[in-house]
């Protein structure tokens, strides 16, 4: 019981540490002759990697991706072959010498207690499996995944909220995603925003965000009732992003304050014959299956735990002190979390597309 595997036909396996000599993924299930090359998979890890701007950690890491097995180039291009792809990036940039304090004290908020009560070992270097440099292998699995699901269905996420600060639902554009270094979904809040950070990250702080998600183009029908229910996967899939403390699926907790008259995503018949929603407070998904409306889910991510202000906490040996965190920290994880987070997304419904046509077709 590993759990370092997740997905049923569309399975995705992650391996390696913050500051091991590399980390990689396989991705198994993935069915024969779909191109797909480094190229596919590296604008996508670009957008999560560390130094892209004064915002994130300022590792610097190229994430260059390389594929080791599951391809294979006939002459007419580079396929998969429907065997195990395994994805391997080096870590070029690891400064273990930074965390030489905490090989016995436990960081506040992080994962350093819990992995020594489970383990009996941890790997204090930046986390080591606990760092979010985990994440880029979801980003490269999620590239994979986006290839399996073809060009109808588009994921798109932004940042909605940083701190107090937040987009109204309907001032939110994902074109503007990739316009501004906050991965804001809108450009107007951007100076603001930045503004904003840059006070945070002055002060050797950190601050929380939330994330929306939008996925359009999945087709009615995907998922399952009760134990496999598209958007119990998908809350699952995004509460396993580091640092993520709370999903919503559509109107999410706001449904609590929602009347059964307001809430009830009313329908009528469209020009084409099919049934057509009037809202979507559901998020795309009814009894765990999706409607064919947008799928949309709301992230929350806690504020960074590695901070320069002085905390206390405890040593494996029992004694109290206090402890900064040092290091090359995000002001703001969410912010690179915004590509994980479609990644994830996009693994669920490759998985959740691939199930399904092997029950109904």
């Amino acid at each position: 019981m590993s759990h370092n595997t997740f997905g049923h036909l569309f399975r995705v396996t992650t391996w390696g540490e913050s500051h091991g000599p590399a980390i990689g993924c396989v991705v198994d299930g993935c069915p024969p002759n779909i191109p797909l090359t480094e190229a596919d998979i590296q604008p996508w890890l670009d957008q999560r990697k560390p130094g892209g701007s004064r915002f994130v950690t300022q590792r610097q890491e190229s994430d260059t991706a390389r594929i080791l097995s599951g391809v294979f180039d006939d002459g007419a291009g580079q396929v998969t072959t429907g065997t195990p792809i395994s994805i391997l990036i080096e870590n070029e940039d690891q400064r273990s010498k930074d965390y030489g304090e905490i090989a016995r004290a436990y960081r506040p908020g992080h994962a350093d207690f819990t992995y020594q009560a489970k383990y009996g070992v941890r790997d204090h270097r930046g986390g080591g499996r606990s760092s979010a440099r985990e994440t880029a292998m979801r980003v490269a699995a999620g590239a994979v995944a986006r290839k399996v699901l073809g060009e109808s269905i588009r994921i798109r996420a932004g940042v909605v909220q940083l701190g107090p600060h937040r987009i109204a639902p309907d001032a939110i554009d994902f074109g503007a995603v990739h316009d501004n270094a906050l991965f804001a979904a809108s450009t107007a809040v951007a100076p603001e925003w930045e503004a904003y950070l840059d006070g945070v990250r002055k002060a050797g702080s950190s601050i929380g965000a939330v994330v929306a998600l939008e996925v359009t183009g999945v087709p009615a029908g995907w998922g399952a009732p009760i134990y496999g229910k598209l958007d119990a996967e998908l809350a699952a899939a995004l509460m396993s992003i580091n640092a993520v403390k709370g999903v919503e699926i559509g109107a999410g907790f706001g449904a609590a304050e929602l009347s059964g008259e307001d809430n009830a995503d009313q329908m009528r018949m469209g020009d084409d014959g099919e049934p057509v929603f009037l809202s979507n407070h559901a998020g795309g998904v009814l009894g765990g299956i999706s409607t064919g409306q947008p799928v949309t889910a709301r992230v929350a991510f806690k504020p960074t735990s590695s901070i320069l202000t002085l905390r206390q906490t405890v040593t494996r040996d029992g004694e109290e002190t206090d402890l900064r965190t040092k290091g090359r920290h995000d002001p703001c994880v969410a912010l690179r979390g915004v590509p994980v987070v479609e990644a994830m997304a996009a693994c669920v419904l490759a998985d959740a597309m691939m199930r399904h046509r092997a029950q109904v077709r």
